[in-house]
């Protein structure tokens, strides 16, 4: 069965720390684009990062920038993201997506696996 599984998920303190993991089986994430996303209650999903398929070229949405890191391990067909220096407004369910593909995409439709969603929870 081809799934992609997120953890890391919790819940922190403002200005805290997490890492995202998102792990494949049944497929190899090699040949994969791998992006995050979220979306909070009453919101639409938006982009969060994005890893092309050699690791070489990360994006980032803005309120992101120099707070979140995407990383990738191939051995452990393992995409990261760090996050630091948490925001209430980072409270959201955090997915990671694969696209079969070298580049990148902001258009989760644009992506052939999902994960289950690890919720981030942001509150003192």
């Amino acid at each position: 069965q081809l799934q992609l599984v997120e953890s890391g998920g919790g819940l922190v303190q403002p200005g805290g720390s997490l890492r995202l993991s998102c792990a494949a089986s049944g497929f190899t994430l090699d040949y994969y684009a791998i992006g995050w996303f979220r979306q909070a209650p009453g919101k639409e999903r938006e982009g969060v990062s994005c890893i092309n398929m050699s690791g070489g070229s990360t994006n980032y949405a803005d309120s992101m920038k120099g707070r979140f890191t995407i990383s990738r391990d191939n051995a452990k067909n393992t995409v990261y993201l760090q996050m630091n220096s948490l925001k209430p407004e980072d409270t959201a369910v955090y997915y990671c997506a694969a696209r079969r593909n070298y580049y990148c995409s902001g258009a989760p439709n644009d992506y052939n696996y999902w994960g289950q969603g690890s919720q981030v929870t942001v509150s003192s």
